[in-house]
C-alpha cells in the first residue's frame, strides 16, 4: 500500500481492480491554515487505455502493483506500432502509437534512459527519462543580442513537438527538453 502523497509519475496502482499508470501529478496547497494538500492525478487504465482523473488528500491509500522494469531503447516505427528493444537480452517489444500518445513526441533515435513496464511478458507502458535532447527543425531566425531578454519564440522539434525557446535559438540546434512538462531546459 502507498499513500497518495508518495505517488510519482510512472507508478502503477490498482483502481477498481484494474491496473492504472500515473500519467500526471498536480499538487495543490491551499492557502488557508489547517487545510489539507490536495493531489490531482491523471491515470491511464493500462488495459482499456481510458483516462481517469482523481483529486484526493495526501493520506489516501492506493495498492501499488509490482511490475518488472527493463531498460529498453527505441528501435523504429512500423506503421501504427512502435518497436523497442531490451538492452540486456535484445527482446523486441511492440506498442501501438495510441498507447504512447504522451510519450510519442519525446521518442527519437538514440534516446537513452527508457524503461519498459512489463507484466506477464507484455509491455504495459514506457517511462521516459527526466529530459531528452531533440533537434530544432524550424523556428524564426535568431536575434543577435537576444540573450539578455527573457522573450521566447515557438520552435518545432524533429519529433513534431512545438515548444517555446529563447529568441537566440537557431534551426538545427540541439535543445534539452523536460519530459514531464514539455518545456525548454537548455541548449544541448
Amino acid at each position: 500500500m502507498i499513500k497518495a502523497s508518495d505517488l510519482k509519475k510512472g507508478m502503477v496502482v490498482e483502481i477498481n481492480n484494474q491496473p492504472h499508470i500515473v500519467k500526471n501529478v498536480d499538487v495543490k496547497s491551499p492557502s488557508s491554515r489547517g487545510a489539507s494538500t490536495l493531489y490531482k492525478f491523471r491515470f491511464n487504465n493500462i488495459q482499456s487505455h481510458q483516462k481517469v482523473e482523481q483529486s484526493v488528500k495526501g493520506d489516501e491509500i492506493y495498492r501499488e502493483l509490482a511490475l518488472d522494469r527493463r531498460a529498453i531503447q527505441f528501435s523504429y516505427i512500423d506503421g501504427e506500432d512502435i518497436i523497442f528493444m531490451d538492452i540486456e537480452d535484445y527482446t523486441q517489444y511492440s506498442m501501438s502509437k495510441a498507447d504512447l500518445v504522451d510519450e510519442l513526441f519525446y521518442l527519437s533515435e538514440g534516446i537513452e534512459g527508457l524503461v519498459a513496464l512489463l507484466s506477464d511478458g507484455g509491455v504495459l507502458g514506457v517511462e521516459l527519462p527526466q529530459s531528452v535532447i531533440l533537434q530544432v527543425t524550424s523556428t524564426a531566425p535568431g536575434l543577435k543580442g537576444a540573450t539578455a531578454s527573457g522573450r521566447t519564440k515557438p520552435a518545432t522539434l524533429n519529433t513534431g513537438l512545438v515548444i517555446q525557446v529563447p529568441e537566440y535559438m537557431e534551426t538545427d540546434e540541439m535543445v534539452k527538453v523536460n519530459t514531464s512538462d514539455g518545456k525548454f531546459m537548455s541548449r544541448a
